[in-house]
C-alpha cells in the first residue's frame, strides 16, 4: 500500500530542563503532633483538676472573680480547641 509523503511525523524532542526542581515537602513539621497531643492533654487535665481540687488551689480560685467556674472551664477548652486547630494542619 502506498504511503503519503506529506504526513511525516516529526521526532519527539523533550522540553529543555530548567535546572533543579524544588520538591514540595510532604508531611507535617516534627513539632506539630507533640504540640497537638500536649494541648489536648493539658486542656483535659486542667478541667479535671479544676473540678476535683479547684477550691483548694489558690490560683484557680482567684481567676475570674464571680465567673470563676466559667473562666476555668474556658481555659481548659481553649487548650482543647487549640489542639483541634493544630490537628487540621497535620498530614
Amino acid at each position: 500500500m502506498p504511503e503519503s509523503k506529506g504526513r511525516k511525523k516529526t521526532p519527539y524532542t523533550p522540553p529543555p530542563s530548567k535546572g533543579e526542581r524544588k520538591v514540595a515537602k510532604i508531611g507535617s513539621p516534627g513539632w506539630l503532633a507533640p504540640a497537638m497531643i500536649a494541648c489536648f492533654v493539658i486542656g483535659l487535665v486542667y478541667i479535671v483538676i479544676y473540678y476535683v481540687a479547684g477550691s483548694q488551689i489558690p490560683i484557680m480560685n482567684s481567676i475570674g472573680g464571680a465567673a470563676n467556674g466559667l473562666v476555668n472551664v474556658a481555659i481548659g477548652f481553649a487548650f482543647i480547641i487549640t489542639g483541634f486547630i493544630l490537628s487540621t494542619k497535620w498530614k
